[in-house]
């Protein structure tokens, strides 16, 4: 999908005082790959509880507070049945990279251990727990999403409880999100592997709007474009079928299920309006509250600090200076009301 999808670069800084719902467990497998030691061992405190969600978590999101923006996460609750087989596929994909890593690593290929390490991160349940914990001590509201949580982002933005849809997949826009923000938990200087080369990795807004008129095709067309390359309810999608040739096809027949006659050597594993159903009528909900409070600077200094062992200073460093830009926004936002 990323080579039809129309996309503009933005600063963060021109998103202060926007709010932003973002793909919780979108953002935590990002915290889990990026954040290692050198020989691809993850942050873990005194008991050996992986920290690595943890820290990035509270330095990323103290970055945006400090911009001014509101972050929102959601995470996600029951799959959809048509995901169990992505599910298994990306649990055989994560065995196999723990084999290659253990493998690099006691033959001494530290960074090629690094980077199968990397794609070895589970999410397990005490991680998104202890990440709830340590939003509602700072302050950040969270939403449990009944499904997926993308769909329940996509929702809050449509609502306009939200301004902005932050994932790095392109199914928000499946789910009709009206705005998509890119690369928001990961921005700045990411090394390629194995080169000694950098890239910088900037923020990217992407208006569904857009995408269809420049597309020329309708929202529905659109998810059918989607199911056809693939989507995480038919991860494989139709053989040989790459983004352009999809919307090629989908333009000149309409429908997924009159290109499907045409392609009568294809094979579709499920009804293709099973999967439709799923972007179209999500499972999602609107019992939850959006309220953005101040840090409870030293609860969250004795969650991280004593119990998960965190550096004190680094820890108030952080949202001291997160503290101080949302009084600043605050008396902005005040200020503004009487003139």
């Amino acid at each position: 999908m990323k080579d039809l999808i129309p996309k503009v670069n933005v600063d963060l800084k021109d998103l202060g005082g926007k709010s932003i719902a973002i793909d919780a467990y979108n953002a935590l497998y990002q915290f889990l790959a990026i954040i290692r030691q050198p020989d691809g061992t993850p942050l873990k405190d005194h008991t050996g509880r992986i920290t690595s969600h943890l820290s990035g978590l509270l330095y990323r999101t103290c970055n945006l507070l400090e911009l001014g923006i509101k972050p929102i996460y959601v995470f996600d609750g029951i799959p959809p049945a048509l995901k169990e087989v992505e599910i298994k596929r990306r649990a055989k994909v994560k065995d196999e990279a723990l084999k290659k890593y253990e493998a690099a690593l006691s033959e001494g290929r530290i960074e090629e251990a690094r980077m199968y390490a990397q794609m070895t991160s589970r999410l397990k349940d005490y991680m998104a727990d202890d990440s709830k914990r340590l939003l509602a001590l700072m302050g950040v509201p969270w939403v449990q999403a009944p499904s997926e949580g993308e769909a329940q982002a996509a929702h809050l933005v449509r609502r306009e409880d939200s301004n902005y849809c932050a994932s790095q997949d392109y199914d928000s826009l499946l789910f009709g999100s009206p705005r998509l923000l890119r690369n928001v938990t990961i921005s700045g200087r990411r090394k390629l592997p194995r080169k000694e080369v950098y890239v910088e990795v900037i923020p990217e807004v992407i208006e569904l709007e857009r995408v269809l008129k420049e597309l020329g095709i309708t929202y529905e067309q659109l998810i059918d474009v989607g199911i056809l390359v693939g989507t995480d309810f038919n991860p494989e999608g139709v053989k040989g079928i790459g983004s352009k040739t999809a919307l090629k096809l989908i333009k000149k027949h309409g429908s997924l299920e009159m290109v499907l006659q045409e392609l009568k050597e294809a094979t579709f594993p499920v009804e293709p309006q099973r999967i439709r159903e799923i972007f179209l009528q999500p499972k999602v909900t609107d019992k939850y509250k959006l309220v953005w409070k101040e840090p409870d600077i030293e609860r969250v200094r004795d969650f991280l600090c004593s119990e998960r062992d965190f550096s004190k200073e680094r820890v108030l460093k952080a949202l001291e200076k997160a503290v101080k830009e949302q009084k600043k926004a605050s008396t902005k936002t005040t200020l503004e009301r009487w003139f």
